[in-house]
């Protein structure tokens, strides 16, 4: 009986196990698994965050329409996570869960799919778990399998990117055209989530000419483009119709770098601080950032560390395949566009500072260096185009009964055999130690969601809030949703997708807001106020008829404000109160009384009209600014 990867012999009569039939799946699996219930568990700590609320909340507002599926979001083209997340919406509303098991979902496929990958492109050897486990648990993905506006572009990407590799190792094996379809299908799904994806085709051409081609720099690329041809005119076109789709639609975010100073600091902290440490289990410290996923911040033992363990890693691989220089090179090529692309999208901004901790521009990397570190390790397999130069000789498969494990340190002397040995064990251990820490850690800074909390205190609220409760609109905190995506930090908003959300006015005689927790608060005016009026015990006297200037306390700069009037009047009418150009008019009842409305409008003093039978108005508490929760007496 055979199985893939190992031939095991059965008995007569007697079915092999499943471990015993193929024991490498079935630990790969058995990672897979793990994997994905940790990261989940890990993305359950904490909640939505940042862009995941003005996702939400456009998806809210608009029908399925394919105007809203192929509108830009901060110039990203993800039709996909669109239509993903109109549909949790429509019928799930403002909640998480569905978003963590979408990303869980997402991580076996990559997991999966990714085992697939290596077994056709590496030798059968038990060290295939190496580059899995990078895959699988490296701290470089973590915000791609819990932050859902993240996870909804990069998880489709790699996932593109294993399909599209996937397809054309096959294609170079068989030269069957079904696979250049798949290789097209692959590319054009990841482009259906994440526009970066486009950078699968560029890895695809430097993956078959670093792993398929002989040669020096020149006859590599010439023996790339001339023997497999077919895949690279496909991709072309298929780049070029794209590129022409998505730059008719969207604005250029280039940017023109500060100084080269500041290219360089970023080039050192997305390596020293990200990248290396990220690759061996760090940065083992994370800087928080609010309701989003914190930054790294390795200790600068841990870079140099980590720098040493990944030097050591090149050396060792180069000195014994042949093939494992050119996989770090790739390694370096896709590294090099990513950084030029962050370097021409991110910097010259006031984020640049931080641009280079940040492990989701560079999550897609790990793809990359799992499959470089397969190749570099166990050996790229023998396929009908290779010489027999490319790879080494096939790895005894570690499965049967009797074949020695593969040895990552090839063959040494026999006194050195088990002190390297127990080294390679240590740095092991030590790099699994060290990626639980991080992830750790990771987990305990994206617990802490104040968007939660604040959700779970309006619902709360909102319950128990008399029905005829109504508010002024006014931003959710900062820590929430950043003054940076208005008008899509507005309550009205924001809670589009709550359900039973809050009933907004614009105008009100006792309105209430919500403050920073959550909590329902009777509502005032802070901002500028009238200076005190002339009259004891009145301030301000207008009569039917008349009109009058009041001076305020500070000028107001032209802007949608809201007015809070406190009068006492003695009979019903009208009011209209005009500040520079804006005028807004409001009814008046007789008694002691208040009126909120908006105006849009600026100046340094107001005036105040009033009609009506017998009316004369009393008022000495007019506000002009913005809605805020009443200091408790």
């Amino acid at each position: 009986m055979t199985s893939t990867g190992a031939d095991v012999t059965v008995a007569p009569g007697r079915t092999a196990g499943w471990w015993n039939g193929d024991p490498i799946r079935a630990t790969a699996l058995a990672m897979i698994t793990l994997s994905v219930l940790w990261r989940t568990h890990v993305a359950f700590r904490g909640f939505l965050a940042a862009d995941d609320y003005v996702l939400i909340t456009q998806a809210a507002e608009s029908d399925l329409t394919v105007a809203h599926l192929f509108a830009l979001y901060n110039n990203h083209l993800m039709p996909g996570g669109r239509l993903i997340i109109w549909l949790v919406t429509e019928y799930v509303g403002l909640d998480y869960w569905p978003y963590v098991l979408l990303m869980a979902l997402g991580q076996a496929i990559l997991g999966v799919v990714f085992l697939q990958l290596l077994r056709r492109l590496l030798q059968p050897s038990w060290l295939i778990l190496l580059p899995l486990g990078l895959l699988l648990f490296s701290p470089l993905t973590l915000e791609a399998t819990s932050w859902w506006a993240v996870g909804v572009n990069m998880l489709p990407m790699q996932i593109a990117m294993v399909l599209a590799i996937r397809a054309q190792v096959d294609y170079v094996r068989t030269r069957r055209p079904r696979h250049l379809v798949a290789l097209a299908l692959s590319v054009l799904f990841g482009l259906f989530f994440f526009e970066k994806a486009i950078l699968v085709v560029a890895l695809v051409f430097l993956l078959t000419a670093a792993l398929y081609a002989d040669g020096g720099p020149l006859r590599t690329v010439w023996t790339t483009i001339r023997r497999w041809w077919p895949s690279w005119l496909l991709l072309t076109v298929l780049s070029l119709v794209f590129m022409a789709a998505y730059l008719t639609r969207s604005e250029s975010s280039l940017r023109r770098p500060d100084s080269p100073d500041e290219v360089f600091s970023f080039l050192t902290q997305m390596l020293n601080s990200t990248v290396v440490p990220g690759l061996v289990g760090g940065p083992w410290q994370w800087l928080g950032a609010g309701d989003g996923a914190p930054v790294t911040a390795p200790p600068e033992f841990g870079t140099w560390a980590s720098w040493v363990i990944v030097v050591a890693l090149v050396v060792v691989t180069v000195r014994r395949r042949p093939r494992a220089g050119r996989a770090w090179l790739l390694l370096v090529a896709y590294l090099v566009m990513v950084a030029a692309m962050l370097a021409a999208t991110r910097l010259g901004s006031a984020f640049s500072g931080v641009a280079g901790g940040v492990p989701r521009y560079v999550s897609d990397v790990v793809v990359v260096a799992a499959i470089c570190l397969g190749v570099a390790v166990v050996g790229l397999a023998r396929t009908p185009t290779t010489a027999p130069s490319d790879t080494e000789p096939a790895t005894p498969d570690p499965a049967s009964p009797g074949s020695p494990p593969p040895r990552l340190s090839g063959p040494l002397p026999e006194r050195y055999r088990e002190p390297v040995a127990i080294t390679l064990a240590l740095v092991l251990v030590a790099v699994c130690l060290g990626t639980a820490w991080t992830t750790s850690r990771y987990g305990d800074e994206w617990a802490a969601k104040s968007g939660r909390s604040y959700i779970d205190t309006v619902r709360i609220e909102l319950a128990s809030a008399p029905p005829d409760t109504v508010f002024f609109d006014s931003p959710v905190p900062d820590n929430v949703v950043p003054r940076l995506s208005e008008p899509y930090n507005l309550q009205s908003r924001f809670f589009h997708a709550l359900g039973a959300r809050p009933t907004y006015v614009n105008e009100a005689e006792h309105p209430s807001v919500l403050d920073g927790l959550g909590r329902v608060k009777v509502a005032t005016v802070v901002g500028s106020t009238i200076q005190p009026g002339p009259r004891e015990g009145c301030g301000y006297l207008v009569a039917s008829g008349e009109t009058i200037r009041i001076p305020l306390n500070e000028p107001r700069f032209s802007w949608h404000w809201v007015v809070r009037v406190g009068y006492l009047s003695s009979a019903d009418g009208t009011a209209t109160l005009r500040l520079g150009s804006g005028e807004a008019v409001f009814p008046i009842r007789k008694g002691l009384n208040q009126r909120f409305f908006r105006i849009v409008g600026g100046g340094d003093s107001v005036e105040l009209t009033v009609t009506g039978t017998d009316l004369t108005l009393c008022t000495n508490e007019i506000a002009i600014g913005d809605p805020a929760p009443k200091p408790e007496e």
